[in-house]
């Protein structure tokens, strides 16, 4: 597979990448109905917990923002969604 180390992504988050990549997916068992039902609820206790947002942007930075995101591999909700995210946990800093 393509080595793939986009910016926001860190050492932990790309060690997990890598780690499930060599995994042998014929070595892993089928959930049991329990563990089923517990998957399930906690999707759905997960999609509960978020909540929308709509901004407005300038039609220009929103395409800049979606250029980048195209070149990192996600849609630019998502790119937006993992830029916030990076800035109210202290991991997004300014270069210097």
């Amino acid at each position: 597979m393509k080595k793939y180390n986009p910016p926001y992504i860190d050492d932990e988050e790309m060690k997990t990448m890598e780690e499930i990549e060599k995994m042998d997916v014929k070595k892993i068992k089928k959930p049991t109905r329990g563990e089923k039902a517990a998957i399930r609820k906690a999707a759905q206790e997960y999609l509960r917990a978020e909540a929308k947002m709509n901004i407005r942007i300038g039609g220009e930075e929103l395409k800049k923002i979606k250029e980048r995101a195209e070149r990192e591999g996600l849609k630019y909700q998502s790119f937006v969604k993992s830029i916030l995210h990076k800035y109210m946990t202290g991991q997004l800093v300014e270069k210097k």
